[in-house]
């Protein structure tokens, strides 16, 4: 790939409001479109904020009415907020693009991230973004008294996690000994070029989670760097180590563009008809991924995929 440059929004004190930083995101992928600049990540912070990709259900949108940004990127709602690092990639790639490999190199470089730091972290198959393993099941602690053989956030289609005390709360994911999601990724991709990203928990606080159902997740919850190494982490800290990681794998990757079989009655297809056979039978890799809700527009020169948080 190309050479990456950075541009630190703000953070802290400094840090960007979320339509500020989308509006931003939109004038980036224009001039990348354009060839006018070259592939550019944009480093961030957000003011406490929810966000909800284009498959969110309204059950899981905060009980409160807190307001929610719906945003054109795929997946569902998260959260966004202080001690949380934001990276906005904004990256031509051949087209038609390869969602799934893109987002396992977003992911690729924060697994390293996170290991640099002395955290070992992994993938879930069927679930994007980068996990801390919990203990078998068998291992875990009973919740509100009962064998985990039966867990209520999976076995009762009324059961609301969030009406049910701190026990199930998505913060507390680790004292339950869950899998909890320390990088959330949702991606959108207009004419071959890359939006939104990813979110990296340094040191949040994590009970701004509690008020939804993260990315939809209902048996898992979240984590952050800091709570897993039990000590004081900082976004000053991480913001270099992880463009370091992600100039690494996204300069040394080769992308290719999808593979999509063309085969009709006449015995070839125009690009729609490629779009609608990428759009029905992607590769089974990202049929694999519950939480992928991927669209495709192709035609009038345009080709939109959303991925998932």
């Amino acid at each position: 790939m190309s050479e990456l440059r950075y541009i630190r929004l703000g953070f802290g004190d400094e840090s960007v409001e979320y339509q500020e930083a989308w509006q931003e995101q939109r004038r980036v992928h224009a001039a990348r479109f354009a060839d006018e600049i070259p592939d550019t990540c944009l480093l961030l912070e957000h003011p406490p904020v929810y966000t909800a990709g284009r498959r969110t259900a309204d059950s899981e949108r905060p009980l409160d009415g807190t307001p929610v940004v719906d945003v054109d990127r795929g997946g569902k709602i998260t959260w966004h907020g202080p001690g949380q690092l934001v990276g906005y990639p904004i990256l031509k790639l051949p087209r038609p693009v390869d969602v799934v490999a893109h987002v396992r190199r977003l992911e690729e470089a924060l697994i390293r991230t996170a290991a640099e730091f002395g955290l070992e972290t992994s993938r879930i198959e069927g679930r994007s973004g980068v996990w801390v393993l919990g203990d078998p099941v068998h291992e875990r602690p009973a919740l509100g008294g009962l064998s985990l053989d039966f867990d209520p956030r999976v076995a009762d289609e009324e059961f609301d996690a969030r009406l049910n005390g701190p026990e199930y709360a998505p913060s507390n994911a680790g004292q339950r000994r869950e899998d909890r999601k320390l990088a959330a990724i949702g991606i959108r991709v207009a004419k071959g070029v890359t939006m939104h990203g990813f979110s990296f928990n340094v040191n949040p606080d994590n009970t701004w989670f509690d008020r939804i159902v993260p990315c939809g997740i209902r048996d898992a919850g979240v984590t952050s760097l800091a709570y897993e190494l039990g000590r004081e982490i900082t976004i000053a800290d991480v913001v270099p180590v992880v463009e370091r990681h992600l100039r690494d794998v996204l300069e040394h990757a080769e992308p290719k563009p999808r593979e999509v079989e063309r085969a009709t009655e006449a015995g070839h297809t125009s690009e729609a008809e490629a779009g609608r056979e990428a759009e029905a039978g992607r590769t089974s890799e990202a049929a694999r991924m519950s939480e992928a809700g991927r669209t495709s527009e192709a035609g009038a020169g345009r080709e939109v995929e959303h991925v998932t948080v």
